[in-house]
C-alpha cells in the first residue's frame, strides 16, 4: 500500500499536515498577549482577571481562522506549487490530500471561526467577515502585485486587534491593540520577505510575483531588516502604552537578539539557514514575548 493511499484513509490527519497546524505558534502568542493584556487592564469591568471562556473562544477562533487561511492558500496555489521544486511535494500536489478534503476542511474551519466570533460578542461577529477577506486575497496577491507580503502582514495584524475586541467588545481604548497589530503584521510580512527569497528562480520562471523576484534577494533582506526595526519599535511602544514592567523588557531584549540572529544567518549568497530563521527564530520571538508578558502580569 502506498503512502498516499494510507494517508487518505485518515483525512483528518492528512488535512492537519496540509495546513501545518503546528505553525499556529506564530500568531497564537500575540493573540494571547492582546487578550490577557485587555483582560488585565479592564479587570474592574470584566469582574475578574482571566475570563477562561473568552480565552478558549479566542483560541478556537485563532486556530480555525489560521486553518482556513492555510487551506485556502494551498487550494488556490496548488498549480503554482506544482511548478516550484520546493513546494512540489505538498499534499494537494502529490495527491496525499484530495481537493475535496481540502475544501471540506476549509469550510468547516470557516464555520467554526464564525461561530467562535458570534459567541464572543456582537462586534466580533460583525467584523469577522472583514478578517477573512485578506486571508483569501493573499494567495491571489502573487498574481497581481510584487508585494503580496504586505497583504499577509495585513491578514496577521488582525489577530491582536480581534483578540482585544473579543475581551472588550468595543473600539474604545483599543489603541494598544492597533500598535501591537501593526507590529505583528510588519513582523510576519518582514520574515515572509526572507522566506520568499528561496523561490526567486522559480517565481521568475513561472511568472509569480514577489518582492525578491522583482527587486532581488539583497534588496529583500535589507528591506526585511528595516521592517523588523520598525516592528521592534512598535513592540516597545506597546509595552509603554500598557504599563508593562521589567519582565516584559527582558522578553523584548531576548526578542531583539532573535531578530538580529535571523538577519545575520541569512545572506544574499547563502540561503541555507532560511528555515532556521523562519521557524526557530520567529517562533522564539512570539513565545518569549508572551511568556515574559504573562510573568509580568502575574507578578503585579
Amino acid at each position: 500500500m502506498t503512502a498516499p493511499e494510507t494517508t487518505r484513509r485518515n483525512p483528518v490527519r492528512a488535512f492537519t499536515r496540509l495546513v501545518v497546524i503546528e505553525h499556529s505558534v506564530f500568531a497564537l502568542p500575540f493573540a494571547y498577549l492582546a487578550t490577557l493584556t485587555a483582560m488585565y487592564l479592564n479587570r474592574p469591568e470584566t469582574g475578574g482577571w482571566v475570563r477562561w471562556w473568552d480565552l478558549l473562544l479566542v483560541t478556537v477562533a485563532m486556530v480555525a481562522g489560521r486553518t482556513f487561511a492555510m487551506a485556502a492558500n494551498r487550494i488556490i496555489d496548488r498549480k503554482i506549487d506544482a511548478g516550484n521544486p520546493r513546494t512540489a511535494k505538498r499534499e494537494l500536489v502529490t495527491g496525499v490530500v484530495s481537493l475535496r478534503t481540502a475544501y471540506v476542511g476549509s469550510a468547516v474551519s470557516l464555520a467554526v471561526f464564525f461561530a467562535a466570533a458570534a459567541l464572543l460578542n456582537p462586534l466580533c461577529l460583525v467584523l469577522s467577515p472583514l478578517a477573512v477577506i485578506p486571508l483569501i486575497v493573499y494567495p491571489y496577491g502573487k498574481r497581481f502585485t510584487d508585494y503580496p507580503h504586505a497583504i499577509l502582514g495585513l491578514a496577521q495584524a488582525v489577530a491582536p486587534v480581534g483578540a482585544w475586541l473579543a475581551v472588550t467588545g468595543t473600539f474604545a481604548g483599543s489603541g494598544p491593540a492597533w500598535v501591537l497589530g501593526v507590529g505583528v503584521g510588519l513582523w510576519i510580512g518582514g520574515f515572509d520577505l526572507i522566506y520568499a527569497c528561496q523561490d526567486v528562480a522559480a517565481d521568475r520562471t513561472n511568472g509569480v510575483k514577489s518582492f525578491p523576484a522583482r527587486w532581488g534577494i539583497a534588496a529583500a533582506l535589507h528591506t526585511s531588516s528595516a521592517v523588523h526595526a520598525v516592528t521592534f519599535a512598535l513592540f516597545v511602544w506597546f509595552g509603554a502604552l500598557t504599563g508593562y514592567g521589567p519582565l516584559w523588557w527582558v522578553g523584548l531584549g531576548l526578542a531583539a537578539v532573535a531578530f538580529v540572529y535571523q538577519h545575520v544567518i541569512v545572506r544574499p549568497g547563502d540561503l541555507s539557514k532560511v528555515n532556521r530563521a523562519f521557524f526557530t527564530s520567529n517562533g522564539f520571538v512570539g513565545i518569549a514575548l508572551f511568556v515574559f508578558a504573562l510573568a509580568d502580569l502575574l507578578t503585579r
